[in-house]
């Protein structure tokens, strides 16, 4: 019987975020009578490490002490050596570059390197990326507009660029019982309007809490529930506070029960101001939530057209309102999109079909290398 090719899986960290739970989706369903897993953390053991060791895979966590502790490309093209894994995938920009320096060393034959946001902020991002990408096989991006945007800022050959979306566990959403949102301080009787992300910039909630904040009247229904945590947490709580808010605008913090949060809410919101393929919207879709969205990267695959969300022009705090205004006042709306929305993420965005693509790149990639 063949063995199975080891294959390694380098990210920067294992704490809860979009691409650590793609890695973890996509390791725990490869075929193990193909692929040996390998997976390799640059930081130290993270809360999605036990995912991973549950399902049998090895987890090498290299314990680097921060972003800028470079002695990580060494301990890992060490264990690179070691282990011998016949393709190398990276997640994330310190995995990126860490994983083409130690893989480049260690002899290891095919480089694929995940972009998975069009970076607006970070230039130095985009230079080490581009100082680095021939020592990458293949990249693949998440969604169209971030491999455009990946080949022009960073100059990538067309030819080694595929695009594979985010995929979501759809049966996890759509049969998830729903949670008490009452410890959140929400009534009973109340609508609520959640986003789930970290609590950065990216995500524009800054601008949410301004449009929504005419719209949070006392007559009104509905409460807004952010769940996540992160560095403008203090900012934010400050602006909803100053918007007299307190009662209306919940952060509870990061929640490891997303799936019973969606399936007790009515609506959801994405806010941000950039993106790449945003897991927590395939995830409300998932749940038959109609989704309201800023035109950001991955989007226009996600809700191609008016019937399975409402979209509108990011960075804008007048159409983030408008947009708001819309899908909270029509009943009607919400029930038709979040019902079109759900059928599309389970015919064209279900995980195993993900992982399928993976699969196939990765064994193109073996046979074009002469390798097996």
């Amino acid at each position: 019987m063949t063995q199975p090719v080891p294959i390694g899986f380098c990210i920067t960290e294992l704490d809860p975020g979009g691409a650590e739970r793609a890695l973890v989706h996509l390791v725990r369903r490869l075929d193990r009578n193909r692929w040996l897993p390998i997976v390799y953390c640059l930081s130290r053991r993270g809360p999605l490490a036990d995912d991973i060791e549950s399902a049998g895979i090895s987890l090498r966590c290299l314990d680097a002490g921060s972003s800028l502790d470079f002695r990580v490309v060494g301990r890992l093209r060490a264990r690179l050596r070691e282990d011998r894994p016949q393709i190398l995938q990276t997640f994330l920009f310190h995995a990126n570059v860490a994983g083409r320096l130690a893989a480049k060393r260690a002899g290891v034959p095919i480089v694929v390197s995940g972009i998975r946001v069009a970076e607006q902020e970070k230039g130095w991002h985009l230079l080490l990326e581009r100082m680095t990408r021939r020592l990458v096989t293949h990249h693949v991006c998440v969604s169209r507009r971030v491999a455009g945007h990946a080949i022009r800022r960073m100059r990538l050959d067309p030819d080694r660029v595929t695009v594979i979306p985010n995929g979501v566990d759809f049966e996890r959403f759509q049969s998830a019982s729903p949670t008490d949102l009452s410890c959140f301080g929400i009534p009973d009787d109340a609508r609520v309007l959640v986003s789930v992300g970290r609590l950065h910039p990216q995500k524009g909630y800054d601008l949410l809490i301004e449009a929504i904040e005419p719209l949070l009247a006392k007559e009104s229904p509905w409460h807004l529930l952010i769940v996540g945590e992160g560095p403008t947490r203090p900012d934010l709580e400050r602006q909803v506070r100053d918007a007299g808010l307190e009662e209306r605008i919940h952060l509870p913090g990061y929640r490891d029960d997303v799936p019973a949060i969606l399936a007790a809410a009515d609506a959801f919101v994405l806010a941000s101001r950039w993106e790449g393929m945003p897991n927590a919207v395939l995830e409300a879709m998932a749940a038959g939530l109609p989704v309201l969205a800023t035109d950001v990267e991955g989007i226009d695959e996600l809700l191609p057209d008016g019937g399975t969300g409402i979209v509108c022009k990011p960075k804008s705090v007048h159409e983030l309102r408008r947009g708001l205004e819309r899908l909270l006042t029509s009943g009607d709306t919400r029930t038709a999109i979040g019902d079109n929305a759900q059928t599309v993420v389970r015919e064209q965005f279900a995980i195993d079909s993900v992982v399928q693509r993976y699969d196939e790149l990765y064994v193109r990639l073996l046979s074009d290398a002469g390798i097996r």
